[in-house]
């Protein structure tokens, strides 16, 4: 069944065309994450989906119902937002309530949700405290909770990470995900964080100036871009671009991840060490080219190279990719 349908959506804020011919289809059950850019749309087509802004153009269905004209609070939705949006004056259990109380559910049922979304969240001894009393994290939880007793046909996360520390969001992240498998619930979440993107969704739509770029799993756009926009925002260090001339390959630009770059003694890229990282488990080097090009280079494991060291580097052609000068993808 499908979960979410988009048609032809557009958005405009005065002159502005911020979403342009937006089509999607979200299967029910699946995780979706809209990537992209800071100003390409992300959040905003959240927001449309939500129906907390009106499409100018365009036709949304959830559920196969179309909602288009519909309130938010109609729409069988809940959203999980990045300032976590609890009542400061309410407990634990008193923000969990609030929507369902406004619905009209009884209290058996409100009791009954509360205690199922408490313990999926590792939240029961903190039940009566208030937000002041709660970690970031634990915040977070909480709003998750508020959206999971609500039973939503579709669960809207706009950046529900970013306020947290590393070791945190990590660890929701995994709760997140943890989740989705245990709820078996349709979910869009919005990142600017490629790492959130890889490992949490199901399909990612990339997203650049209020277009869809490409959507696909994270493997099929890692290994698979469409462009080199594509390429370059998803892998970290992200891929290297160079002249594809010089390297007597076709196309006008060369990309090749750090990963598949080489220290070898014949390689076709010459030039200094610039940078060193030593991750332990990982050293990545900045080399500056011999043509004025800077090239990551991850390589695994630990290794000895300096900074000043002259170095070469190889590639296997199999793993590089070509784009033209409009940055489309050549294949083939």
């Amino acid at each position: 069944m499908t979960a979410l349908k988009l048609e032809k959506i557009n958005k405009s804020f005065g002159q502005v065309h911020v979403l342009k011919d937006i089509d999607l289809e979200v299967t029910e059950g699946e995780f979706i994450v809209f990537v992209g850019p800071s100003g390409c749309g992300k959040s905003t087509l959240l927001r449309v989906i939500a129906g907390l802004e009106d499409a100018t153009s365009g036709t949304i269905s959830i559920g196969g119902r179309d909602v288009t004209a519909t309130p938010p609070a109609k729409r069988g939705i809940a959203m999980v937002f990045q300032s976590y949006a609890l009542y400061p004056h309410l407990d634990v259990t008193g923000n969990m309530a609030l929507g369902l109380k406004q619905a009209g559910e009884t209290k058996a049922t409100i009791e009954e949700r509360i205690a199922m979304a408490a313990k999926m969240l590792s939240l029961e001894d903190y039940l009566k405290r208030r937000p002041a009393e709660l970690s970031g994290g634990q915040r977070q939880r909480v709003a998750i909770g508020r959206a999971i007793v609500r039973k939503p046909e579709l669960f809207l996360f706009d950046e529900p990470l970013s306020n947290l520390d590393a070791a945190l969001r990590m660890a929701t992240r995994v709760e997140i995900a943890r989740l989705h498998r245990e709820l078996g619930a349709s979910m869009i979440y919005v990142t600017h964080d490629q790492t959130e993107a890889m490992t949490l969704a199901d399909r990612i739509v990339v997203l650049r100036d209020g277009r869809v770029e490409q959507v696909g799993s994270p493997m099929q756009l890692y290994n698979d871009p469409d462009n080199q926009f594509v390429a370059g925002f998803l892998g970290a260090p992200s891929m290297n671009f160079l002249p594809a001339g010089p390297l007597g390959a076709k196309g006008a630009t060369l990309g090749i991840r750090p990963e598949h770059l080489r220290v070898l003694p014949d390689g076709r890229i010459k030039g200094t060490v610039t940078h060193v990282e030593r991750l332990g488990g990982d050293t990545n080097l900045l080399v500056g080219t011999e043509a004025g090009d800077i090239v990551t280079v991850r390589l695994f494991g630990q290794h000895d190279q300096r900074v000043g060291q002259p170095i070469t580097l190889g590639y296997d052609p199999s793993h590089a990719y070509a784009f033209d000068a409009d940055g489309r993808r050549l294949r083939g």
